[in-house]
């Protein structure tokens, strides 16, 4: 049986993205619970030259949906856009992503197999990929590592999140 590359990537970011989305609200209540202002928590970083936890939740949504847009057009650069400055504008973006992700025609993912994009920054950097390439060894990773710092963050500050928080909901068998 060959997989598809909608089943090797949308369940799987669906999976997390409604981790992150739970992972929001958590932050939200907690800064609520203690007293903290929410911006300080959407600013925290694990190290001083790691971006912080807003640009983290922004970067799941870049690594899925902007990836597949990306694809689609032949071409992906860096978001440079600021990230939401708010939780309910972080949690109104992901429930965006989700919804979007969630109505993806499957046949619509697998067109983009063999299609030619570029990664470049600027005048700085061209990476040339083949769609299937970009998505599982370039976006796909990235998307893991922002969403594992967001949660990593949000573990470092003292909100009450464990594993089971980050895996969401798990696709088992029914």
């Amino acid at each position: 049986m060959s997989l598809s590359l909608h089943t090797a990537l949308i369940p799987g970011w669906l999976q997390i993205l409604g981790s992150v989305r739970a992972l929001v609200d958590k932050a939200e209540a907690h800064c609520a619970e203690h007293g903290l202002q929410p911006a300080d928590l959407l600013q925290a970083r694990l190290a001083d030259d790691m971006l912080p936890l807003a640009y983290q939740f922004k970067s799941c949504s870049v690594h899925s949906r902007g990836a597949i847009e990306g694809a689609q057009r032949g071409a992906f650069s860096p978001d440079m856009s600021e990230p939401a400055a708010t939780f309910s504008a972080t949690a109104q973006r992901l429930d965006e992503i989700i919804a979007w992700l969630s109505g993806l025609d499957p046949a619509s993912i697998e067109a983009l197999v063999g299609k030619e994009v570029v990664f470049s920054i600027g005048d700085k950097l061209r990476l040339p990929f083949v769609a299937e390439r970009f998505l599982l060894g370039f976006s796909q990773p990235n998307f893991f590592f922002h969403a594992t710092t967001a949660y990593d963050i949000l573990r470092m500050k003292g909100v009450a999140i464990g594993k089971r928080d980050f895996l969401g909901s798990m696709p088992i068998k029914a």
